[in-house]
């Protein structure tokens, strides 16, 4: 089994800056998810200062979602300055396939940036991998078109260089081509609140500027994800008060919606611990 919970001490403890260009809609969750699983967010979009930004971080974000033409410029200068330092970049292909204008970019960022970890849901990793079945409505993913590990191959097949892929969803998948991590933790409620796949390629990035071995950062980060999910909704979350300490059931019904899960999910990264990771993570290592 992965030890995740020496890696999150490790972030804890070195506290890593984490450069985010990213979605306008969710810039705020990527910030606290940052903030709370013990990295530094900073959250830099000109192009005139993204460069000097990034060379003090230890990795960075580029995220899609609100995408214009003067953020793809700065995105591409940012990430060449990155792999220039050897700093590994996540990219969070938001909404590739749901218009020719985005997966262009995402492609752009691939050929131009080279990525190291490229974090999208089956739709977006369908669509850059070109499976013509794999539908995506708005940032929404609909059918990834193909099983997500032969999806994650074609798209890996599709590039110059080596990365890893990680596709969220019931069960997460990350693969290198090599070796493929599967985290089954998590809860029906995460993609009910806007800005959890946001949140999980920052929290990808925040692990992988500890920890060189990508695979196992980008696996890691998506258990402590699911494992802050299942904690916010089943048992109560230290530090909030008692009359708050309700529970909701595994279909997401009861008495906390959506709003409150993302309050109480916020609050269960920042009190999880590495022992509480390492025990209730749920990863398959393949």
């Amino acid at each position: 089994m992965l030890q995740t919970g020496e890696i999150l001490r490790r972030i804890r403890q070195e506290k890593p800056l984490v450069h985010h260009i990213t979605n306008n809609v969710t810039m705020g969750d990527c910030a606290d998810a940052t903030l709370n699983i013990g990295a530094l967010p900073v959250m830099a979009h000109a192009l005139q200062e993204v460069e000097e930004m990034v060379a003090s971080a230890r990795a960075a974000v580029l995220n899609i979602g609100t995408l214009h033409p003067e953020q793809l410029e700065a995105m591409v200068a940012m990430g060449r300055k990155a792999r220039e330092l050897g700093i590994p970049v996540v990219l969070d292909p938001v909404g590739a396939g749901a218009t020719s204008y985005r997966t262009a970019a995402a492609w752009q960022i691939l050929r131009e940036v080279k990525p190291a970890v490229i974090k999208g849901n089956e739709g977006e990793i369908g669509t850059l991998a070109g499976i013509e079945a794999a539908r995506v409505s708005g940032v929404q993913s609909l059918d990834g078109g193909e099983d997500p590990r032969r999806a994650a191959q074609k798209l890996l097949d599709r590039l110059d260089y080596e990365a890893v892929v990680a596709i969220t969803g019931a069960v997460d998948l990350v693969t290198d081509g090599s070796k493929t991590i599967r985290v089954q933790n998590g809860h029906p409620l995460l993609p009910r609140i806007v800005g959890s796949g946001c949140m999980a390629a920052s929290l990808v990035a925040s692990f992988a500027a500890v920890e060189k071995d990508l695979l196992h950062a980008a696996g890691a980060a998506l258990a402590a994800l699911g494992v802050a999910a299942e904690r916010a909704v089943s048992s109560p979350v230290p530090g909030e008060n008692v009359s708050s300490q309700k529970q909701i059931s595994p279909q997401g019904r009861g008495e906390l919606g959506p709003a409150s899960f993302k309050v109480r999910l916020l609050n269960a990264l920042g009190f999880l611990t590495p022992d509480e990771l390492d025990r209730l993570a749920k990863i398959e290592v393949q």
